[in-house]
């Protein structure tokens, strides 16, 4: 039988941790929804969908990238953010479920 040191290494276990922690907030949860649901958006779309301050969604956005859950692309003035981490969706599928069962 496979040890947990077997499986998945101290450095692996702590980058999960941290991607858990950095969605862990409703703001970014909704974010994640928003981007999941239309593929790409600019953050000025993002900002009106929210209904949010502009600073307070660009920390928001500048977490997200720099855990690799999101990118961006330039198209002109506009920077338009998507999903870099698909396979994270399934997470989140699965704490939506849990979610309707409590």
């Amino acid at each position: 039988m496979k040890t947990l040191i077997e499986r998945a290494s101290s450095e692996k276990l702590n980058r999960a941790s941290e991607m858990l922690k950095t969605m862990a907030h409703p703001v970014r949860l909704a974010i994640i929804d928003l981007i999941r649901s239309n593929k790409k958006l600019s953050n000025t779309d993002i900002q009106k969908m929210l209904d949010i301050e502009q600073p307070i969604l660009s920390q928001h956005l500048t977490l997200m990238r720099d855990k690799g859950i999101i990118d961006f692309e330039k198209e002109g003035k506009y920077s338009f953010y998507y999903l870099k981490q698909n396979e994270f969706m399934k997470i989140i599928d699965c704490v939506e479920n849990c979610c309707k069962k409590l």
